[in-house]
Formats: structure tokens, sequence, C-alpha cells
């Protein structure tokens, strides 16, 4: 009865009783300690007279706190922006092998070899009658750190939305950039052989692209590279252009299957969703095709990814149990700061709940300082991270603080708070005397 109700109850609503539940024992405990007391202007003053003790000890806190928020919170932003970064891939075609590699490859443009298919295969698939979009891909070349990517001019306008600066291509050596491509409209560019340290500037000499338009940013790795035809990547090689010679300089599909020199995979895309599981188990060919939807291969990835979060979760909770114990030592080494002020107090008649709460105070105060600054510390770092990976990995990495970080540090908050009630029930139990010759 009670799982159901809470079940109905809407998300925000659950996180805002998670975390209410959470602060709930610090609150209860502050309650019972100062009914009744006012010690703000003695802790006020302790606070102010070990205001650098005070002020190193609130930032261990806010590190740590900062830290293990911050490392959890960047994971999940990686794998959002992953899954964005394969919204427009609905189902690769490719030649048997690895779907974790050619998915890299066609998805995320990591250079790697692999087999081609067909005209034959290609002309299969772009025929199919559920089939709306059947887009080759020619990779293998580039122009200083930005791939060089051979398609057509469907999936340029598919990657865009039809959002195209400029215009499209109408001749082979013409070009679209990517939004971060090195590269701007009217700009002439050879392409190299190959990527990275192994190009051949000199290998595609005699060939050069004008680039005529721009896409708009996906925050996708497609962003840094360079679209062109098909066919000049082929005719760039020595390789047929995919036409008869009768076809008289033609763009794009239909292609003729005897002069198809191949393409690593076939970027597919139905009208109809059902259509695209049904023309996955169609392609899906002993040692002829393999087909496969990149969200399902990065689901996969996620489940290792999973793995690794739980991972990580255990290792940030076994820091914040580290801190903890870190915290309640250094309390109790900063309490031994002012016991004489507490035997002074002591002495004078003040009750012992008075001085449990004027310690407990003082504790809490560092407490929440601390954590709230980590929480602060937490959005820079994530920040900070999310701009490194974008542009280090090219995916839009935008990753913020959730609920599940804020329910971390209040927990970390509330058990600290309470546990630090030891130290005062320490400096309690120490003789007035000897406080007073401290």
């Amino acid at each position: 009865m009670l799982r159901d109700l809470w079940d109905g109850l809407p998300v925000l609503v659950q996180d805002m009783a998670v975390l209410v539940a959470l602060l709930a024992p610090l609150v209860i405990l502050g309650t019972l300690l100062l009914r009744g007391f006012a010690p703000w202007s003695l802790v006020r003053a302790v606070l102010w007279r070990f205001r650098w003790a005070n002020a190193m000890f609130v930032a261990l806190i806010a590190i740590s706190v900062g830290m293990g928020i911050g490392l959890i919170a960047q994971e999940r932003g990686l794998r959002q922006g992953t899954a964005a970064a394969a919204d427009k891939f609905d189902l690769i075609v490719s030649a048997p092998g690895s779907e974790m590699t050619m998915m890299l490859a066609t998805v995320f443009l990591q250079p790697s070899d692999a087999p081609l298919l067909d005209g034959e295969t290609y002309n299969l698939v772009a025929t199919h009658p559920d089939v709306a979009l059947a887009a080759p891909l020619a990779f293998g070349d580039s122009y200083g750190d930005a791939p060089v990517i051979g398609t057509t001019e469907d999936f340029a306008r598919h990657l865009s939305d039809n959002r195209i600066a400029g215009r499209v291509w109408r001749t082979p050596f013409e070009a679209i950039a990517g939004a971060a491509a090195p590269v701007s409209i009217g700009q002439v560019f050879p392409s190299a052989h190959g990527s990275g340290d192994e190009a051949e500037d000199s290998a595609h000499a005699a060939y050069a692209f004008t680039v005529v338009g721009t896409l708009p940013r996906t925050g996708t790795p497609w962003d840094r590279a360079i679209l062109v035809p098909v066919e000049a990547v082929w005719e760039v090689h020595g390789l047929a252009n995919g036409h008869a010679p009768e076809a008289g300089g033609q763009l794009g599909p239909p292609f003729d299957a005897e002069c198809f020199p191949g393409t690593p995979s076939i970027i597919v895309r139905a009208e109809a969703l059902w259509a695209n599981y049904a023309l996955r188990s169609e392609f899906t060919r002993a040692n002829e095709t393999m087909s496969f939807f990149p969200g399902t291969v990065l689901a996969n990835l996620y489940r290792v990814m999973g793995d690794v979060r739980q991972v990580m979760s255990i290792m940030s909770l076994v820091t914040q149990v580290l801190v903890a114990a870190s915290v309640l030592l250094g309390l109790f080494i900063l309490t031994r700061l002012f016991r004489r002020q507490v035997a002074m107090l002591r002495a004078l008649g003040a009750p012992r709940r008075f001085i449990l709460s004027v310690v407990w105070s003082y504790a809490a105060s560092l407490l929440l300082a601390g954590t709230a600054l980590g929480v602060v510390l937490g959005i820079a770092a994530t920040a900070a991270i999310s701009a490194v990976l974008t542009r280090r990995t090219d995916i839009l990495v935008n990753a913020v603080l959730g609920w599940g970080e804020v329910h971390l540090a209040a927990a970390f908050l509330a058990v600290t708070s309470v546990l630090s009630v030891l130290p005062a029930l320490a400096i309690l139990r120490q003789p007035v005397v000897d406080g007073l010759r401290a």
C-alpha cells in the first residue's frame, strides 16, 4: 500500500522527500540540544578566534564533498552525451565484424580498418521499400585534425535537420564543413590520405575542395568533420565514382553496382519505427552483412559503465566514510583548542546541555559550511571537466548536479553532524581542573 502511494508521487516530490528524510536526524538533534538555549554568540566567538584552523577544516570538507559528487555527475553527463551523439544513426549496415568497432568508426569517427560492402549489397538496402534513407560513407582522408567523410546530400541534410548554412554541393569537389571544422565557406583545401601522424599530405595534392556550406553544431564528433560527395573520395583514390560513364557527373543515388567501389557502412533510416527492427533482421545475414542499432551497442556499453558507476559510488562512499572519520578526529583536535573556555563555563555553573549545544553548534557550523562549499565546488568542477571532455572527445558533455548528488551531500552532512556529538561528549568528560590548567 505504502509502496503504491510512493510510486504514485511525482519524481520531484520523491526527491524532496528523500532529502527531508536525510536531513531529519540533523534537525531533530539540533532541536533537542538547542531547545531553550541561545549559544550563537559563543559559537561566533570560537569560530572567529580560531578562524584559520576553521577555514582549513572547511576547505578539506569542501574538497572531499566536491570531488565525490562531481565524479558521479560526470559519468551521467558522459552517458547522456554519447546517447545524443548516436541520435541521428537509427540503423547501421556493415560487413560482419565487431559492432563496437563499427559504431565507434561510424558514429564517433574513430579511425579503423573495415571491410567494404559492394554495390549489389548497397542497392539491395537502398531499394528496399521500407528504407527512407540509405547513405554510404567513405572514410580514410583528413584535413589537419578534421576527418573528410564522403557521403550523400540526403545524409548531410538528415544530420543537420536540413539547416545547412550556405548551400549543398553541386560538383564533386565541393564540401560542407562541420561547425567545429578548421575551414569556412569559400576556403579551398586539399585532403590528405589517412589521419593523424600517418596522414600523407601529398597523396591527393592534385585535388582540392571548396567549402560551400556549413552544418549547425550538433554536439557530436561530426562537428569536426568535413563532408564531401562520396564520389569525390572514390575518385581521388583512383576508383570508379559509383556511376556509369554515361551518367554525366551525377552525384548521389542511385549508384551503379558495377561502378560502386564499396563502403564500410551504410546509414539506414526508415519512416516507421517498427520498420527499423524489420530491416535489422533482414539485413543481418551470416558472412554477408551485419546490421545493428548504435543505441543497443551503447546500452551494452552503459551496462559496463553502470558497473563502473557502482564502483565509483562505492569508492565515493568509502572516501566519505574516511573523510567522516577524519572530520571526527579533526573535531576532537579542534575542541581541545578551547577546552579552557569550556572548563570556565562549567566552573561558572553552565548546564551540561548548554555546553554540549555550544560545542555541537560549532562543529555543525563547520560541517554545514564545508558541505555547502563542496556543492559549489562540485558544480564548478563538473562544468570545467565537462568542457575539457567536450574539447577532447567532440561530444557535447553537459553534466550537472542532480538529486542523487544532493542526496549524497545531505547524507554526509547528516551523518557527520550526528557523530559530532561525540567530541562534545568527550570534552564534558574531562575534569574541570585539568581544563582550567590547560
